[in-house]
């Protein structure tokens, strides 16, 4: 069995964003996003989920690194589809409560990419109670208070409270893991550590808990296709005090790899038998996100390993033998 390494792994993020920046106009925001009936899964979340991966990715590499060169491109056309932050402020007068634009824009405040006009009046909202009380789940508040931190709004930190609310944060029976407390999971240690950046944000019991179960709940989502979660516990893996340990994650690495097509698509489930055709961009964009970005916080995390070779064979060679032809398969 062909064994994986770090420039392997780095090969599928590569091809990753390679996909991305040929979709990067499907990420554009049109007319529909400033509407009353737009569809905000489908023009503000894939753009705001665009912004975060490359800010993520970038940061740690090298300005010279070509995932870092990628990455920031994607981030300055992402700002660009905003107007340059314009248009948070006209979704401001439009949706006032609503929390999604501050979390977007908050990625982009903390690329240091800001909007002073959207700023202030974003602070002059959230001092409102209405914004104080409006009712979310644990793990979305999370994320609320950290886009706040994020954004220079200035209030006492309440995520410490609202961490034991969470799922991960009440350290559960392992086997109560099911697709919702997986996403729910991911989501809290990607607001504990900064979306990666600051690993040593995760408190020693969790990082403990997920140290011992995450594997075991990877190899469920492997064995159900679901290559989406798949790469976003990846992600998690990648993000903990200590760094992965590459021959606990060998498997699960072989598996993305057969499920990747060769444009650098990633599905978001396993198509079984329906087909092998690269699915349309709505199913296959976050996965595809995602492989980038957990491929990217491997390869910072073990960045000794990063030329490694198992086999003594070349990258092309190992990647030939753990790809299915772009069909989805898993392994």
């Amino acid at each position: 069995m062909t064994a994986i390494g770090v420039g392997e792994i780095r090969e599928m993020g590569a091809a990753a964003f390679a996909w991305l920046s040929a979709h990067r106009g499907d990420f554009a925001l049109g007319e529909d996003a400033l509407t009353a009936d737009g569809q905000v899964d489908a023009t503000w979340k894939p753009l705001g989920e665009l912004a975060q991966t490359c800010h993520s990715v970038r940061t740690g590499l090298e300005p010279s690194d070509p995932l870092h060169v990628c990455a920031s491109d994607l981030l300055r056309f992402a700002w660009q589809q905003t107007g340059r932050g314009e248009l948070f402020v006209r979704l401001q007068r439009l949706e006032p409560f609503a929390t999604y634009p501050l979390e977007v824009y908050s990625v982009f405040a903390a690329a240091g990419l800001r909007h002073p006009g959207y700023e202030a009046a974003a602070a002059t909202t959230a001092a409102a109670r209405g914004w104080r009380l409006t009712e979310q789940e644990p793990t979305r508040r999370l994320g609320v208070i950290k886009a706040e931190l994020r954004s220079g709004i200035d209030r006492p930190d309440e995520s410490g409270q609202v961490l034991r609310q969470t799922w991960l944060g009440g350290l559960p029976e392992p086997w109560t893991f099911e697709r919702s407390s997986g996403y729910a999971l991911t989501h809290v240690v990607f607001h504990l550590t900064d979306w990666g950046r600051d690993p040593e944000g995760v408190p020693a019991d969790l990082a403990a808990y997920l140290t011992h179960w995450l594997p075991s709940w990877l190899d469920t989502c492997l064995d159900a296709g679901m290559w989406d979660l798949s790469c976003e516990l990846l992600v998690v893996a990648a993000s903990l005090p200590a760094p992965p340990r590459l021959a606990v994650f060998q498997d699960a690495w072989r598996r993305i790899a057969r499920a990747q097509y060769d444009s650098g698509a990633l599905p978001q489930e396993d198509p079984g038998s329906a087909g092998t055709a690269e699915p349309d961009f709505l199913r296959c964009y976050h996965s595809t996100l995602m492989a980038a970005f957990a491929a990217a916080q491997t390869v910072k995390r073990l960045p000794g390993e990063a030329h490694a070779d198992p086999d003594g064979h070349g990258s092309h060679a190992v990647r030939t033998h753990t790809r299915t032809g772009g069909q989805g398969v898993p392994g």
